[in-house]
């Protein structure tokens, strides 16, 4: 006898139409009076023009530099941005960092208090800083660029001290990370020559081939004594100089007390994949030849590589294990596979002997794979060994995102085994490329039991703003006492214990690929990202500990519902500056009792490297309305009601007002009376920005997953099912249940 099954509704796009809603804004109050500001700019541009006078030549490409515009908090809004007063001084923006400041007077009334700023690095001739500094003196308030001037905070140089990052290492001679504001095609060259011969003058080697340009940012390895670094950052276009990260270490050391656990026997299956047609790659150490896998996994060198590593081929079979099969359990069939892998082995000899100077060379293999192939999942266990940085981003982060920003590629990326590290000094945050916005950074939790809790060695958030929830969520990865268990590497017919994200990562990825196999094409790798976002519990943890929560990867609770309960699928794009009006379904009756709600957006966008307070391209204003037909007089659209927070957990006095907006995964979850919904639905606007000021943009991808849950309505999955059935469609798997449950 069958069972009765209600599936994910999916078409909800259906019910989504572009709507036209004025928004009003209020401008405030400003700080300074015009001639407050102009007076505090003239000391500023004096100050500022004399510092950069004392740069040596070699510093100064084209006798070019750079100096830092600090905004007071209130003109932090893309609107807000000092765009005349650039134009007017001949002054590009190159990049940007957040900065916590208190200002000299607040725009409210009280007194001034810390407050999130943005710190703008401008360039330009340092003869446009000498105009700058004595034409300030003769301006009105009627003079192009003077209406900027009440923007600004401070105005000043960049030593060269406050650009190179603490150096923990005791050694002489150091590997370098230097980032450059290279800038765009029309002045990259030159920078670039420019610093080439600023390092031979300091007699300092350096191979330019070997950099990375990401965007309007290049990053350049150069190995020099440590006490030479500061006459190295002298040069103006140089943003960051850090020491340079090695890779990852591959297992966490608390989870090595695995080796006295007994293994046991395990066969893979010996069917072939559910869905052939599914395309995943795994980026890893490679892994040896095992025939009984040979049917699922196609393994393939990139170029380049030196030899082989037995640590890195035992990785590389653990975390496909984790993807084929999950967790192994005794006494239990391996289930069938949902997909092929293609295995790249991008970790070799050199990596192993180097782990320092390979962090760019595994990149670059890494990014050419994914420039010349399309896949619909992809993971990620390796990376580089540093927590993220709020003021600067990795170039892991900056050559990966974009790769990202169609929402056709669902990239699973382990957060890192740094959970243990010094959370004083922040060694424990999420390592890079897990603070991708465009991809699922994941975690690892200590068991599926009702007690779990984060794995002592996960990583932890939170992430950077934007991208503040990090990671996305867990899944068991395993501790000493219970593993994860994966096919063993000296012999394939007995399981081997391993811990880590590594396997937490492509476990997570394995339910969106078994959603997939099951239901075919209809939910879009985005949209998968955010089913398991939807259905991850919290368990009462904090973000910064497990993101959204523990993800769900049982494939049957992720496409099936109670009849109590309805999980509605939107997909789509959303055209820049208009509004989707997103109706919610609801059943012919009004709901009885109460009824909880629970909304999940995730958008895919383009990134901004050198603006990491800006680093999303695209950014969302939701508003949740009751009743879309009920417009109040001399109002043109229905009231909105609160729904979705402006904060996500980060410290209030680090987060800007409107920061959520550029967040690219929303969720929220509210109860109400049902008797109160009459036609409720959200409008979704959104908001593009360019290098954080305002543009015309173009159209993102978005998914969004919308459930109603009414306990005293045990059929309301039928009513909306009955109402709805010539919009919506029923989600029902291609392949028969039941669907085994882990």
């Amino acid at each position: 006898m069958s069972i009765k099954r209600n599936y994910l509704l999916g078409q909800g796009e259906k019910l989504a139409v572009n709507e036209v809603v004025k928004l009003g804004f209020g401008t405030g109050r400003d700080p300074y009076t015009f001639h407050e500001a102009k007076q505090t700019m003239i000391a500023l541009a004096r100050a500022t023009t004399e510092s950069l006078e004392q740069l040596p030549a070699s510093a100064c490409p084209r006798d070019e530099a750079v100096a830092a515009l600090v905004l007071h908090p209130k003109y932090l809004s893309k609107s807000s941005y000092p765009t005349d007063l650039l134009r007017e001084t001949g002054l590009r923006p190159i990049g940007s960092k957040a900065v916590t400041i208190t200002p000299r007077k607040s725009h409210l009334k009280s007194r001034p208090v810390p407050g999130a700023s943005a710190e703008l690095f401008v360039a330009g001739p340092r003869q446009r800083f000498r105009d700058f500094s004595q034409g300030i003196k003769s301006w009105s308030d009627s003079t192009p660029g003077a209406g900027d001037l009440i923007k600004v905070e401070n105005f000043r140089a960049l030593s060269a001290a406050e650009r190179v990052k603490p150096i923990r290492s005791k050694a002489k001679e150091i590997l370098f990370e230097i980032v450059l504001h290279a800038g765009n095609r029309k002045h990259c060259k030159y920078i670039l020559d420019a610093f080439e011969e600023h390092l031979r003058l300091l007699d300092i080697e350096v191979d330019m081939d070997k950099r990375i340009d990401a965007d309007n940012l290049s990053f350049v390895p150069v190995r020099t004594e440590r006490t030479r670094i500061n006459a190295v950052a002298e040069f103006s276009f140089l943003r960051i100089a850090r020491e340079m990260p090695r890779l990852r270490e591959l297992w966490p050391a608390s989870g090595r007390g695995t080796s006295t656990l007994k293994p046991f026997c395990c066969t893979p299956p010996d069917q072939g994949p559910l869905d052939k047609t599914i395309r995943v790659a795994v980026f890893d150490g490679g892994q040896p030849d095992v025939p009984s896998l040979s049917k699922f996994v196609k393994q393939i060198d990139t170029e380049g590589l030196v030899g082989r590593v037995e640590i890195y081929e035992k990785h590389g079979l653990a975390v496909t294990s984790a993807l084929l099969f999950g967790p192994i359990q005794p006494d239990t069939q391996i289930e069938r596979p949902y997909a092929t892998i293609d295995h790249y082995r991008v970790l070799d000899q050199e990596a192993e002997d180097d782990t320092e100077a390979s962090v760019y060379p595994v990149l670059k293999r890494i990014v050419a794979v994914l420039q010349a192939e399309k896949y619909d999942f992809v993971n990620f266990s390796i990376g580089p060994a540093i927590p993220i940085d709020d003021d600067d981003i990795h170039p892991w982060t900056a050559m990966i995102d974009p790769l990202l920003a169609s929402g056709r590629t669902l990239a699973s990326v382990a957060v890192g085994n740094g959970g243990e590290q010094d959370a004083a000094a922040g060694l424990n945050r999420i390592q890079p490329p897990s603070d991708c916005v465009n991809a699922l950074s994941v975690g690892a939790s200590d068991g599926t039991h009702a007690k779990w809790s984060r794995a002592p060695y996960s990583s932890v958030g939170h992430g950077r703003c934007p991208g503040i929830v990090k990671p996305d969520g867990v899944v068991f990865g395993g501790v000493p006492k219970s593993p994860f268990w994966v096919i063993g590497y000296d012999d394939p017919n007995l399981a081997m214990p391993v811990t880590g994200t590594s396997f937490a990562s492509p476990s997570a990825l394995r339910a969106a690929i078994g959603v997939r196999a099951h239901l075919g094409p209809v939910i879009s790798p985005l949209g998968l990202k955010a089913l398991l976002i939807h259905n991850a519990d919290p368990n009462g943890h904090e973000k910064s500990e497990v993101g959204w929560g523990q993800i769900c990867t049982d494939v049957e609770k992720l496409i099936t519902c109670a009849t109590n309960t309805v999980h509605v699928v939107y997909q789509g794009n959303l055209d820049p500056k208009k509004f989707l009006r997103a109706r919610i379904p609801m059943p012919r009756a009004a709901i009885e009792g109460l009824v909880t709600i629970k909304v999940t957006i995730c958008y895919a966008t383009e990134t901004d490297p050198q603006h990491p307070l800006t680093y999303t391209r695209s950014g969302l204003q939701i508003f949740f309305r009751k009743d879309r037909n009920k417009i109040p007089p001399g109002k043109s659209n229905p009231k909105p009601a609160t729904f979705f927070k402006t904060g996500l957990g980060k410290p209030e006095q680090l987060i800007r007002n409107d920061a959520h907006q550029w967040e690219t995964v929303r969720q929220e979850t509210k109860r109400m009376r049902g008797q109160d919904l009459k036609a409720p639905c959200l409008d979704i606007h959104y908001n593009p920005r360019e290098e954080g000021h305002d543009t015309e943009g173009e159209e993102i991808p978005y998914a969004m997953i919308v459930t109603l849950h009414a306990p005293k309505m045990p059929d309301l999955f039928e009513q909306i099912w009955d109402r709805y059935r010539f919009q919506l469609s029923e989600l029902k798997p291609r392949l028969e249940l039941p669907i085994r449950i882990r």
